[in-house]
């Protein structure tokens, strides 16, 4: 069973808001008090924040979806629904958050690092808040937003100084345990290291954090032994120290090819972006400072070799260190070594100068009319036009749309921010389709508001409106319904006429009438 986990995909997603309500405030001898609907609370965040107690992201291997509370309903009497409770997701330091395409969103270094993963909804209005001059009593509330949804990638990537790299079994483990108080696995077979190990070493005045990452053999890139995942917990490192086995028992090995191999294995990682030196370039593994340390030297057959091949390492730039976990013979040296490196990457970055990004400068929109865009587009052969925007989308997700006011209200709110008077320009007719929002979103038939503002709605029942009842718009199919009844009425009634015809019988003479009733024209003529 897995113990430690450094890459995790977790579908994080913050709180629905709670709905506004609609009330009305009823008092003895004063039954209609004005409206006293309270405000929807706002569903909580989902944050994650930096915590020195948790190492590894196991608990989010196990139970990926995380989702905070929602806020709760408004209510009568003015009461505001609660607030939904934040939630608070503790990652190691060091833990690099990004989409699922790669792109990276915060790099969480430092006890208390916060980032917001998915924030919550913003909670409905009720009818109180929207009262006003014109809408003295509204029968409608605004309901709450949904909360954000989305999957994010963590990668844990250790907070080290210097990382250990070489093959299984080099003594990588066993140098970290004589150089801190960390204790790792140590044992006389491959692979014993399957999880970073770090140490705390102290070089003088120099403290730096030593990391231990699991072997790599020759093929580590195409996925062979434990691969090249545990090398992103060494690219926060100023530099790298190749540890040599001196005192290997395969004939086939020796301490040239095995850095040899190392080297190739570092050339074919790629570092990305979410780690930057102070001039916000990223130096590639095999290009930054690099130590040799020729380990075992305690064993005699350790020790000549490490005689050996010390002169060659040295013509190829190296610095060489014969070192022993067992007998911690070089290890100051080393440590010496390792701290220097570490201090002058230190100073690099106090003294660099701050990289300021200019400021952005967005102009406001005039009128009330920015903050939305339309776009053309064509369905089923028949025009199409989409609003894009986030007040647009936020209104509509706000809107009851079994109630006539609060849809009233919504064209309100649109025809103030300029929809209407852009559509207009766009070239939009009436009956033409407006789709408000990305895929499918809400589909309308637009009809041109002729009639407009919240003072016609005196004679309005609560809950309705007068405009939507008056300048309601068929359905395609109500329309050809109609339209089939008026040739069937034109049907029957030239089918009469032509009945009529046949006998006779001619309804346009005026005189027909009379001469059909001789009791009248005898009466007539005697009178």
């Amino acid at each position: 069973m897995a113990s430690f986990v450094d890459r995790v995909v977790l579908h994080v997603s913050g709180g629905t808001g709670g709905h506004g309500c609609v009330s009305v405030k009823r008092e003895k001898f004063k039954p209609l008090g004005g409206p006293d609907g309270g405000n929807g609370g706002d569903g909580g965040d989902v944050i994650l924040r930096v915590d020195g107690q948790t190492t590894t992201l196991l608990d989010y291997h196990h139970a990926p979806h995380r989702h905070a509370t929602n806020g709760g309903n408004g209510m009568g009497d003015w009461r505001a629904g609660k607030t939904g409770e934040t939630l608070v997701l503790s990652v190691p330091d060091g833990t690099v958050v990004k989409s699922k395409d790669g792109e990276v969103l915060a790099d969480l270094v430092g006890q208390g690092a916060e980032y917001i993963a998915a924030a919550g909804g913003q909670g409905g209005l009720g009818n109180s808040s929207l009262s006003s001059q014109k809408r003295k009593a509204p029968g409608f509330a605004l309901l709450g937003i949904p909360g954000e949804e989305r999957d994010i990638v963590l990668e844990l990537k250790s907070i080290a100084d210097i990382a250990l790299v070489g093959f299984p079994s080099a003594g990588k483990s066993s140098l970290i345990a004589a150089m801190s108080a960390a204790r790792p696995k140590i044992a006389d077979y491959p692979f014993t290291t399957l999880i970073p190990n770090l140490g705390v070493v102290q070089s003088g005045d120099v403290r730096f954090t030593v990391a231990d990452v699991p072997g790599l053999i020759e093929g580590a890139s195409e996925g062979k032994g434990l691969g090249h995942n545990f090398l992103r917990h060494v690219e926060r490192c100023a530099a790298l120290v190749h540890v040599l086995d001196c005192a290997a028992l395969e004939t086939d090995r020796d301490p040239i090819g095995d850095l040899e191999i190392i080297e190739q294995e570092l050339e074919k990682y790629e570092v990305d972006m979410s780690y930057a030196g102070a001039d916000g370039d990223v130096v590639p593994l095999n290009r930054r400072p690099r130590l040799v340390a020729l380990n075992k030297v305690d064993v005699p057959d350790g020790r000549d070799m490490a005689e050996f091949v010390r002169p060659e390492l040295e013509e190829r730039g190296y610095r060489v260190f014969e070192v022993s976990a067992a007998s911690h013979e070089g290890l100051r040296e080393l440590g010496f070594a390792m701290a220097a490196i570490v201090q002058e990457a230190r100073d690099s970055v106090e003294q660099a100068p701050p990289r300021v990004q200019p400021p952005v400068l967005k102009p406001r929109s005039v009128n009330g009319k920015g903050g939305f865009s339309i776009r053309r587009e064509e369905r089923n052969l028949e025009p199409l036009f989409r609003v894009l925007g986030e007040k647009p989308v936020r209104w509509v997700q706000q809107t009851d749309f079994t109630n006539d006011e609060a849809v009233g209200y919504l064209a309100d709110r649109l025809a103030k921010l300029g929809v209407e008077e852009r559509l207009f320009k766009e070239g939009a007719k009436p009956g033409d389709a407006v789709v408000i929002g990305e895929g499918d979103g809400v589909v309308f038939d637009w009809e041109p508001t002729m009639i407009g503002g919240a003072e016609l709605l005196a004679a309005s029942p609560r809950g309705s409106d007068i405009r939507i009842e008056e300048f309601s718009r068929p359905t395609r199919e109500e329309k050809r319904e109609d339209h089939q009844k008026r040739r069937d009425a034109r049907a029957a009634a030239r089918e009469e006429l032509e009945n009529e015809r046949r006998a006779g019988i001619w309804t346009e003479s005026v005189n027909y009438k009379h001469s059909s009733r001789p009791a009248d024209t005898e009466g007539n003529e005697a009178d």
